[in-house]
């Protein structure tokens, strides 16, 4: 099977409330996280029709402050699908609302894995990316992967050179 891009689409819209926020009135980055979060999710579940949970969120960028009483706009689609995994990609825009000015407030990328019900990988349908853009998000998500794939190499590399120095000094 195989879908496409815009039938992952996915958006949600959050008011900002005094909870939401820090003492200056900022939405804290963490709630921020958690919408883009719950957003990626449902573009992956779209897409996979089955659980996901979240591997990773690669990279996020917060372009500016999002104020108290603002409305949060979180758009969301699948940029590619491998065996099991897809990578999400989610923009952010917040909505003054005594203005009306609207600005692009954050970007992120996430990694979700269609599992099962018991946790067991479970295969995702293709993804056919149709339009120039689309083709171009497909592209860079494959990037993004190996160079996800190189840095879990390095970390893991770097794992045991440090097991290996601490076990020596514990050995002298």
């Amino acid at each position: 099977m195989v879908r496409t891009v815009s039938s992952t689409q996915s958006e949600m819209t959050e008011i900002i409330l005094p909870n939401d926020t820090n003492m200056l009135g900022n939405l804290l980055g963490g709630r921020l996280m958690h919408f883009i979060d719950m957003t990626g999710a449902m573009a992956a579940f779209r897409h996979a029709r089955t659980y996901v949970v979240t591997a990773s969120m690669d990279h996020i960028d917060f372009i500016q402050p999002v104020r108290l009483g603002d409305l949060v706009t979180l758009k969301s689609s699948v940029n590619r699908a491998f065996t099991s995994s897809m990578e999400v990609g989610v923009k952010v825009w917040a909505e003054n609302t005594r203005t009306g000015a609207v600005s692009h407030v954050a970007s992120a990328y996430l990694v979700f894995v269609a599992v099962d019900e018991h946790g067991r990988l479970q295969k995702v349908p293709q993804l056919k990316p149709e339009t120039p853009d689309e083709m171009r998000r497909y592209e860079d998500a494959l990037r993004r992967r190996e160079h996800r794939e190189r840095e879990s190499v390095r970390r893991k590399e770097a794992k045991l050179v440090t097991a290996a120095l601490t076990e020596s000094m514990e050995n002298s």
